[in-house]
């Protein structure tokens, strides 16, 4: 008789728990880990095209030491944070190094432009359009992974799922925050088709007339 009871109670606890939206909470969940996973593999195919880039850079323009060293530094850093989107500070540190990386590869391709023969170099081409193809799904994925978050803390903040959200340990995911997304958003400049700037020329000068003597003035009458 017991055994039924308690089988009775946990059937009723199970009903009043999906009618609650436990369920979906499940689902957003997933949801939400899903995203993120996308936006890890995104990260990680720019960090997989960056040993390439550097090399092909390197074999034109080895002199810019100091700019190749940033980028393998910055991408150092990165693989070595274990991020935890769970957490806010592993969040906030995961965005940070990877817009250090962004900046890096910016200078990099900035640099890039004082070198003609690296320009017209078709591997160093077909790594510039790979790297812009990655950074636009970087920005896509990481829209998503914003809009699943904001998704699922709506959610469980909204009633009766407040009280699910209690019951079951469920709490609010933290998301990229707006001075993170500004920097992140700020993809390397991978367009090579405008032509470097020309130089002005000085105006050509103009030597001064040669001045003439004055004639000299009449003698007075005598």
């Amino acid at each position: 008789m017991r055994s039924l009871i308690r089988s009775i109670l946990l059937l009723a606890t199970l009903g009043l728990l999906a009618g609650c939206g436990y369920n979906t909470i499940q689902q957003k969940d997933q949801a939400v880990k899903a995203s993120w996973s996308e936006v890890l593999n995104q990260y990680q195919r720019r960090a997989d095209l960056i040993p390439n880039l550097v090399r092909t850079v390197q074999g034109y323009a080895q002199q810019e030491r100091q700019v190749l060293t940033e980028v393998t530094n910055a991408r150092a850093r990165v693989g070595q944070i274990q991020v935890n989107a769970e957490d806010a500070a592993s969040l906030q540190q995961f965005s940070q190094a990877q817009g250090e990386l962004g900046s890096a590869l910016s200078r990099l391709l900035v640099v890039s432009e004082n070198y003609p023969t690296l320009k017209s170099d078709q591997n160093f081409r077909d790594l510039q359009a790979q790297l812009e193809g990655t950074e636009n799904r970087i920005t896509v994925a990481r829209g998503r992974y914003i809009q699943a978050v904001q998704d699922y803390n709506t959610y469980i903040r909204q009633f009766p799922q407040v009280l699910t959200a209690k019951v079951t340990g469920a709490k609010e995911k933290p998301n990229f925050s707006v001075a993170n997304e500004a920097q992140l958003s700020q993809a390397p400049a991978v367009d090579f088709s405008q032509p470097a700037p020309v130089q002005p020329q000085a105006p050509a000068t103009t030597e001064p007339a040669t001045r003439q003597a004055p004639a000299p003035s009449p003698a007075p009458a005598q």
